[in-house]
């Protein structure tokens, strides 16, 4: 919680924790109501923030009793998504999760604006409940149809990239592990990098080169204990890129403390199956290992062995391991056939062939008087993509070539 809210870009004046039932009308009881009002005045706070969700009567009633804005978890994460968010889909997505927010808490807060008690909600007058639906319904329902075309020009990106035959790679992880520090080590790019929560929000994707062989690989949304469900839907087509990946390499701070980890890890793990990507094979990446001593870095990868199958420890910063890590992505996408062939000669099958230095791993050329020989690896679709030219340009294909 003080991370989000510093994320957000509060400074945190004061912490207070309660354990008991909910009560209906402050969340907390009426005792700790009187303190969290004196802390309040005491540290000259402008807004309270709930780690439970607040119901908006709740909320009304703890703003009239400490004389500051209430909000809750939900509401915080939505605060930053709406300051980081820099693309149209994102901004797009957080949008229709404000609304089916409110939707949910349609009727309490409609009657609390008719008795007057929530002044500014909606204007003036009193207002129909049902017209506060069609209202928000119709909204949700626009900005659906938009992310729809927007989803559809991200499966035609997908398509096409299934066609060049590239495998893909996503970059997941608990927010602030270190994915985009290692996006942009691996890639030469400069995607943005804070040490606040949730810097990336939408996608980025980009051609790596492992040994000769061409991955795309993607920078995702990062994950965070009880990322509120609504958040997840409306970001589905983004964590989409997650779910039709070859690979998930699952970034992890190592430079916290043990049962920090493992809690992150389960974090990762369960949304991942959420998302509905269960199945895809997993890389553990322990990044941050620059600040710790080889003893810590034995020790943590000996204590979550169990939970972290295939962990490699790294640093992005400083690019410590990286030759292991690509070792370990080859070793897990090994699909990759070698193939030869032989075409003739000509004007149109030049162009065919800088196509193929581009998009595979040609090990041998050779050029005669007549005809072109290469011996080439690639992936079984690609490699089938080269089979099919080749027999258009009437040349011989052999698979399994040495």
């Amino acid at each position: 919680m003080r991370k989000l809210a510093e994320s957000a870009g509060y400074t945190v004046a004061g912490e207070m924790e309660q354990i008991r039932e909910a009560d209906s009308r402050y969340q907390i009881g009426r005792g700790k109501v009187e303190e969290l009002a004196q802390l309040v005045k005491e540290t000259n706070a402008e807004k309270v923030v709930f780690d439970n969700p607040l119901k908006p009567v709740q909320a009304y009633n703890l703003a009239k009793a400490t004389d500051v804005e209430a909000i809750d978890r939900f509401q915080l994460i939505l605060e930053i998504f709406t300051k980081r968010a820099t693309t149209t889909e994102a901004q797009m997505q957080i949008q229709l999760a404000r609304l089916r927010y409110d939707l949910a808490q349609a009727k309490d807060r409609i009657r609390l604006s008719m008795k007057g008690e929530q002044p500014g909600f909606m204007g003036s007058g009193a207002y129909e409940v049902d017209v506060y639906y069609e209202s928000v319904k119709r909204e949700m329902h626009a900005i659906r149809r938009k992310l729809k075309k927007i989803r559809g020009k991200r499966i035609l990106h997908r398509e096409r990239r299934t066609e060049l035959g590239f495998s893909t790679i996503s970059l997941a992880g608990y927010t602030n592990a270190g994915k985009s520090s290692l996006f942009n080590a691996l890639t030469t790019e400069s995607v943005p990098i804070n040490s606040t929560l949730f810097t990336t929000l939408s996608t980025t994707t980009r051609l790596v080169e492992f040994s000769k062989k061409k991955f795309l690989l993607t920078d995702t949304v990062g994950f965070i204990d009880r990322l509120p469900l609504t958040l997840i839907e409306a970001f589905h087509s983004t964590l989409e890129e997650t779910i039709y990946a070859n690979l998930i390499v699952l970034v992890v701070d190592a430079s916290e403390p043990l049962s920090a980890m493992e809690k992150k890890l389960t974090v990762c793990f369960e949304t991942i199956d959420r998302i509905g990507a269960s199945g895809i094979p997993i890389i553990i990446a322990f990044n941050k290992i620059d600040l710790l001593s080889e003893e810590e870095i034995k020790q943590k990868l000996g204590d979550l062995r169990e939970k972290a199958l295939n962990a490699v420890p790294i640093s992005a910063l400083h690019g410590t391991n990286f030759d292991r890590l690509k070792n370990e992505v080859l070793r897990i996408l090994k699909n990759y056939v070698r193939a030869s062939f032989s075409v003739p000669m000509t004007e149109q099958v030049m162009p065919f062939i800088s196509w193929l230095f581009r998009s595979t791993d040609v090990r041998k050329a050779e050029y005669t008087a007549d005809s072109v020989n290469v011996v080439f690896e690639a992936s079984p679709e690609l490699a089938e993509r080269v089979r099919n030219r080749v027999e258009a340009f009437k040349g011989r294909f052999e698979k399994n070539a040495e």
